[in-house]
């Protein structure tokens, strides 16, 4: 049966964050998503005058397609699927975590060749720099088992976070946040295990509110990407290729990790030795949406935790760019709010965040009172 906030979340997708307009393409991506939801997300594609276009999967479908995968066999795949996504304008990419250790007992070296040679080339190269896109998990047992939660508890939980969240609200609160980071060069972390410093001269910021990621809210940037060292230590779980990385420690010098610790260090090396540019880093951002307080497991929702901040080894985007590319771009979770450790993040020498709560003025619209209202 149908939720009618599946209907308010599909015109959240089509009407607010990929802005489909008259005549446009939009390529609907679903994996392990009830047909009902597709359904809705077609239909708000035909009302806003679009043309959708649908792609049905599952995580253990895409198993066995990379499981028995050879060179020749993902470079069909991806040739096909980058033809399909070369015609598209739009992109709504929506899972529903069934097993996120889907992938856990296949080979380092196939989920590896299929990030380079698939997910690279239909993604990374085409999807991220040429459509407008937007990705979101749709609520599962296992997502609801993640966040400590009775499955209509979390149903609740999701949906109060992707629809209920004034995003409007949001990206006006980041104007004076984007002005400041627009402007800055030398970025200090310290925490926990923690004692970071890069530049960010020169790169500027990029608001996330809505127009990618549901749930969204972020202001991203980038590091030069010679100028990171130090060491930083991850305080969330991060399950990546099917494994779940525990107490992830990396240290740089001169912006490559030269050292990179966790619970399976040598599997964690192995995704850092994907490609030239896994072992640098492509993404610097500040977490800020006021109703995500707790990790569980699932990257779209831990990178918008209030307080927390992300450092993502591997690829750069486009729209703020260090000049890094790599089949990797792991958005690995740090969370310094009291209850995480705490920590503190300076800028050209001045407190911009502590324990988790910003404290310079360019940034306090970011704040839950400010967000909360």
């Amino acid at each position: 049966m149908r939720d009618i906030r599946d209907k308010r979340l599909a015109d959240l997708l089509v009407n607010y964050a990929i802005e489909l307009k008259q005549g446009e393409s939009c390529l609907i991506n679903a994996v392990d998503v009830p047909e009902e939801f597709v359904e809705q997300l077609i239909e708000a594609v035909y009302a806003a005058g679009g043309y959708p276009l649908v792609n049905l999967s599952s995580e253990r479908l895409q198993r066995a397609l990379i499981e028995g995968s050879s060179s020749g066999s993902l470079d069909l795949w991806a040739d096909c699927d980058a033809y399909r996504m070369n015609r598209m304008d739009t992109f709504i990419g929506v899972r529903g975590p069934m097993n996120t250790r889907e992938t856990a007992d296949l080979a380092s070296h196939q989920v590896s060749d299929f990030m380079l040679y698939y997910n690279k080339k239909v993604h990374m190269d085409i999807r991220v720099p040429d459509t407008r896109w937007v990705v979101l998990r749709y609520p599962t047992l296992m997502m609801a088992y993640n966040a400590g939660m009775s499955t209509r508890e979390f149903e609740n939980y999701f949906y109060r976070v992707t629809t209920e969240v004034d995003y409007q609200r949001m990206s006006r609160s980041m104007d004076k946040a984007k002005s400041f980071l627009d402007q800055a060069d030398q970025v200090r972390i310290i925490g926990p295990g923690t004692d970071l410093r890069f530049s960010i001269r020169g790169m500027g910021s990029i608001p996330c509110d809505g127009h990618v990621n549901i749930p969204d809210g972020e202001i991203y940037s980038c590091p030069l990407k010679e100028s990171v060292n130090g060491t930083i230590t991850y305080n969330t779980p991060s399950t990546y290729q099917g494994f779940t990385f525990r107490d992830v420690s990396l240290t740089f010098v001169d912006g490559r990790i030269v050292e990179a610790q966790a619970n399976d260090t040598d599997r964690i090396n192995s995704v850092l030795d994907t490609d030239a540019g896994s072992r640098y880093v492509g993404e610097f951002a500040l977490g800020c949406n006021p109703v995500i307080t707790f990790p569980m497991d699932n990257t779209l929702f831990d990178e918008k935790i209030m307080g927390s901040f992300h450092f993502t080894p591997g690829n750069a985007y486009d729209d703020c760019d260090n000049g890094n590319r790599s089949a990797v771009h792991w958005d690995l979770v740090a969370i310094q709010t009291p209850e995480y450790g705490g920590g503190e993040i300076w800028i050209d020498g001045v407190l911009i965040r502590k324990d988790g709560l910003f404290v310079h003025e360019a940034f306090t619209d970011l704040n839950p009172e400010q967000l909360l209202v």
